[in-house]
Parts: C-alpha cells; structure tokens; sequence
C-alpha cells in the first residue's frame, strides 16, 4: 500500500455528507476553500514566469476563494463560536481529494486548466448539495450564494482568460508550451532515438555479415536495443534533475530516452525474424532509410535544424556507422 492510500482514511470510515452537522459541513467548506486558494497561490507561482497571463488569472481566482473562506469563518463564529469539528474534505464520502501540485509536475497548461474547472464544478456541487440539506436558514442562504458564485466563478475564469490571455499573451504562452514540451519531451526521445538507431547498426550489421544468420543477427540486435535503452535511460535520468535547467521530472526523461533508444534499435532489429538472410538484410535496410528520414524530420520541426542540414547530418552518420558494421562483419 502506498503512502499516500495509507494517509488517505479508507471509504469505509469516511463520514457520509447528508450525516454531518452544519458546524461540521462549516468546517469542510471553510477547509476546502482554504485549500483551494493555496492550490491557486502555488498556479500562480508556479506559472508566473512562463505563463504571466494565466498565473494573473489565477491570483484573482485565489482571492475570491479566500473570500469565500473569511464569510464561511464569519458565520461559523456567529453560529458556532471559535470552535469547529476537525473534519476535512478528504473525510467526506464523494469528495474528490485534490492533486496536490508536486503531483502535477511537469505542468501542463491545459492540463491546469481542466484541473480547474473540475475543482470550480466539485465545489459548485457540495454547496448545491450541503444547501438542500441545511436547516438553517442563514447558513442555507451563505451555501446557496456560495453555489451559485462557484457557478459565477467557472464564467468568471472564462471571462478573465478572455480579458487576460489576449492574442500576444497567447501567443507567448504557446511558445512557452512548445519550448517546455521540446526541452521535457522531445530532446531526450530524439536522443535516444538517434542513439538507438544509429549506434545499434554497427553490432547488428557486424553479426549479419559475419554469421548470415538471421536468428543470431536478431539476438545480438535485441541486446544491443534493449541494452542501449537502459544505458541511456539511467544516463538521461541521471544528468540533470531539471530544476535549473527547466527540463522537468529526470526520471520521465529517463523513461522517454530508454524507451525510444530501444524502439530506435528495435526497428532494423525486426526484420531479422524472416528466416531469409538477404530478404532480411534488405527490410532492415529500408528500415533504417525510414529511421533516418524521421530523426531527419524531428530535427527540422521541433530543433529547428535547416531540412537540408538535417538530412546531411543524420544521414552521413547513419552511413558511416552501418558501413563500419558492414565492414568488420565481413572482416
């Protein structure tokens, strides 16, 4: 069991909503708001200096729920005193416990966003809920208003997106986006890719030419696929923990280049399962055309590398490594 299902109370001893008091219905409120302005504070800090318009749009958001939170305390002095129950969102049956943000990361914008709004729309929906069911009439009408502005507020995020995200600010935030997916996503798979693809052609051209077996050739192009991915899985993990360098999580990096490293030396690997060596040795072959036009590709459209120089580059590296396998496989 992991840490976080242990300090998460089992379903079966969470309290039920229409089973708790209105002091403890007070209290879940004036938790969650607490919390959910916290959540907006860390956006807005997280996101300021990539995503200057959003992270603004989250610090107006954080303070309407801070003032969600002080009436909810006000009318829980007036009603109940000093003194609330020790009751938490997370303790309530249907109520979704909320992400926390080192659990986000790397953060995505859109995936913020979406996040959001389902806070905005859980929250609209235990106020609707705790308002039906409350007998007094002062508290019935704070819950209901308060429905009714988490209703407001998903229009109101709406609006302020409109007001703040204009065109430029737009624009620069998915340049913001590119630039983060590039560093976090596309780097350490190119990598790989090139690694897995260009230096796994050696040893299996070399054990092509020198068995003309294809079962063998296939084994030692296995290893060498797999055996390069967690070489370069660990390497990329360990590198760079991405604090400073703003390349996110090391270990997702990790995952990513090992992945695509022993896809990259899987792909001329393959054809060495059809038990013809030379119909073999001609698949791989083309495999290995289409590996380089699309490392060729990568390069052009996200590391914005000339097509041209692309070309020449992985093409002339690819030839001279699968010519070196070549070479000492016939030796």
């Amino acid at each position: 069991m992991s840490l976080l299902s242990e300090l998460r109370l089992p379903h079966h001893a969470k309290r039920r909503l229409d089973s708790l008091s209105e002091a403890e219905v007070l209290a879940v409120a004036i938790a969650s708001e607490d919390e959910d302005n916290r959540i907006y504070l860390a956006y807005t800090q997280a996101l300021k200096d990539e995503y200057p318009a959003t992270a603004e749009m989250f610090s107006r958001m954080a303070a309407e729920e801070a003032g969600h939170r002080d009436r909810l305390k006000a009318m829980a002095h007036e009603k109940f005193g000093d003194t609330l129950p020790m009751i938490r969102r997370e303790d309530v049956q249907g109520l979704p416990w909320r992400r926390p943000l080192w659990l986000s990361k790397p953060l995505g914008i859109d995936v913020v966003r979406h996040q959001v709004a389902a806070m905005e729309e859980q929250s609209e929906r235990f106020y609707k809920t705790a308002a039906a069911r409350a007998g007094d009439p002062a508290i019935r009408e704070l819950l209901t208003r308060l429905a009714q502005e988490e209703t407001r507020h998903q229009d109101r995020a709406e609006s302020l997106r409109d007001l703040l995200l204009t065109p430029e600010a737009k624009s620069a935030e998915t340049e913001a986006a590119r630039r983060t997916f590039v560093l976090q996503m596309v780097q350490p798979g190119l990598a790989g890719l090139m690694d897995g693809s260009v230096s796994t052609l050696a040893p299996l051209f070399a054990a092509a030419f020198a068995t003309h077996d294809t079962h063998s050739t296939f084994v030692v192009g296995l290893a060498a696929a797999v055996g390069a991915g967690i070489s370069m899985g660990f390497a990329e993990a360990l590198s760079d923990d991405g604090q400073l360098s703003g390349r996110g999580s090391p270990w997702l990096r990790g995952v990513v280049c090992g992945a695509m490293t022993t896809i990259g030396g899987l792909g001329h690997t393959l054809p060495y399962l059809v038990p013809h060596f030379l119909t073999a040795t001609l698949l791989a072959i083309v495999v290995v055309a289409i590996e380089l036009a699309v490392i060729a590709y990568i390069r052009m459209r996200y590391m914005d590398t000339p097509l041209l120089s692309a070309v020449f580059q992985v093409v002339v590296g690819g030839v001279l490594v699968f010519a070196a396998g070549i070479l000492i496989g016939s030796g």
